[in-house]
C-alpha cells in the first residue's frame, strides 16, 4: 500500500488555498522540513511557537499546517539558541515539517474570513477588498460516445464547469475520431496498424487556472483511451474574485453595545475595543481578520456599518470617531478560528481521497501573547 506523503496531504490543501491567492510578498507554503516523507498525523495551529512544537513532539505529528509563517523574514543564521532556532532544530530532529498558509487560507472561499463571517451568522457576505481574479480556461477533451458521461461528471466533481451557482456546466457535440494505432500502443479501441473510426463526443468546459491539474487528472482517470486528445485555451474573460475580508449582513438590526457581545461569544474572547458610539444600530458588518487597519476606509465605502478586525491603531480610531465610523477589535488572535476549522475541512478532504491512515486534529496551545486583568 502506497504511504501518504505530505506532498499529497497539500496537493489536496492548495485545491482549498492555492498559493497563487497570496498576497504578494507573503510568505508561505513549506518553512522546515519535507514535503516527500510520509504523513499519518497533521496539527494545525495560528502560531508555531515553541510550547506547539513541543505539543507537536509530543503528539508524534508529522506535518503542522499553520495560519502564520514561521520564516516571514529570510534567515542569516540558525542560532539554536535563539527560540526560533531552537523550533528549527526540534522540527527537523524530530522530522516535523511546517507548511504555512496565510494569506492565500484568508483570501480563499471557506477560509479564515469566511470563517469569522459564519461564526457571525453574517448573510449574503461578499468580499470586502478584492485582491485577485482566478483566470479561466477552457478544456476540450474528445472522448468515445460510449464513455462521455463518465468523463463529464468526473471533469465536472473535479470542479470544472462552474458559471454562478451553477456547477457541472459543459458541452457536447458529436463527430468522429480517427486514428491509427502503431505497434507500441495498447489501443483500448481499434487494431495495430489499421485506421479506426470511433463515434466521439467534443466536451467543452470552463475551469480555472488553479484547478486545472486536478480536473485533467480526472479526465485521464476516467478517460477510456491510453492518449487522450484534449486541449486547454486561455480565455480573456475573468472567474470568480477573491480578496480580503467579508462584508454581509446580520439577521436583525443590534446596537454596537450588542454586537460587541455576541463578536465576544463568537470568537471566544473575554473583551474587546469597542470605537465609537456603543449605540449605534448596526446591520451591514465588515470583518477582517489580522490586521484591518488599512481597511477601515474601505469598509465605511463598502456601506458597512462597523468594521470588526485587530490590532487597531490609536490614530486609526481617532480617525473612525472623526468620520462617525465605528470599529470592534477583539485582537489578531481571533484567526484561531482557523484551527478547528481547517480541520474540518481538510478531514473531508482527506477522506474523500481515501487516505485512511492519516489523522489531522488542532493544537491545543494558546498563542495569544496578551493578558487581561
Amino acid at each position: 500500500m502506497t504511504q501518504t506523503t505530505g506532498q499529497d496531504v497539500i496537493r489536496l490543501f492548495e485545491e482549498w488555498a492555492p498559493q497563487t491567492l497570496a498576497v504578494e510578498g507573503d510568505r508561505v507554503g513549506l518553512m522546515v522540513g519535507t514535503l516527500e516523507q510520509p504523513v499519518k498525523r497533521i496539527m494545525t495551529a495560528l502560531d508555531v511557537t515553541e510550547e506547539v512544537i513541543d505539543e507537536a513532539i509530543n503528539e508524534e505529528v508529522d506535518l503542522i499546517l499553520a495560519h502564520h509563517p514561521l520564516l516571514f523574514r529570510p534567515l542569516k543564521v540558525i542560532d539554536t539558541h535563539t527560540t526560533q532556532g531552537r523550533i528549527i532544530q526540534k522540527a527537523l530532529f524530530h522530522n516535523i515539517t511546517i507548511y504555512a498558509a496565510h494569506t492565500n487560507l484568508d483570501i480563499a472561499e471557506g477560509g479564515v474570513n469566511d470563517m469569522l463571517a459564519d461564526a457571525l451568522s453574517l448573510q449574503h457576505t461578499r468580499v470586502l477588498a478584492p485582491t485577485v481574479e482566478t483566470p479561466l480556461v477552457k478544456l476540450v477533451v474528445f472522448v468515445p460516445t460510449t464513455h462521455a458521461e463518465a468523463v463529464r461528471k468526473a471533469i465536472g466533481d473535479a470542479g470544472a464547469g462552474h458559471i454562478g451557482e451553477y456547477s457541472h456546466c459543459s458541452y457536447s457535440l458529436e463527430g468522429t475520431g480517427t486514428f491509427k494505432p502503431s505497434e507500441a500502443s495498447n489501443p483500448f479501441i481499434g487494431t495495430v496498424g489499421e485506421q479506426e473510426y470511433v463515434e466521439e463526443q467534443r466536451i467543452e468546459t470552463i475551469v480555472t487556472e488553479s484547478r486545472i491539474s486536478a480536473v485533467i487528472k480526472a479526465m485521464l482517470d476516467a478517460h477510456p483511451y491510453e492518449e487522450a486528445a484534449y486541449d486547454l485555451y486561455p480565455l480573456k474573460q475573468q472567474g470568480k474574485s477573491y480578496g480580503l475580508g467579508r462584508i454581509g449582513e446580520l439577521q436583525e438590526t443590534i446596537t454596537l453595545d450588542a454586537l460587541a457581545e455576541k463578536v465576544k461569544q463568537a470568537f471566544e474572547v473575554s473583551t474587546l475595543r469597542m470605537i465609537g458610539d456603543r449605540n449605534k444600530r448596526i446591520k451591514t458588518v465588515a470583518v477582517l481578520g489580522g490586521d484591518g487597519n488599512k481597511y477601515v476606509q474601505k469598509a465605511m465605502h463598502a456601506g458597512a456599518d462597523v468594521l470588526i478586525t485587530g490590532d487597531i491603531y490609536y490614530h486609526t480610531a481617532i480617525d473612525a470617531i472623526e468620520d462617525g465610523f465605528v470599529l470592534l477589535d477583539p485582537g489578531h488572535n481571533i484567526e484561531k478560528i482557523m484551527k478547528m476549522g481547517t480541520v474540518q475541512h481538510m478531514r473531508e478532504r482527506i477522506a474523500k481521497a481515501g487516505y485512511d491512515e492519516v489523522t489531522i486534529f488542532e493544537s491545543n496551545v494558546n498563542t495569544d501573547p496578551y493578558q487581561y486583568k
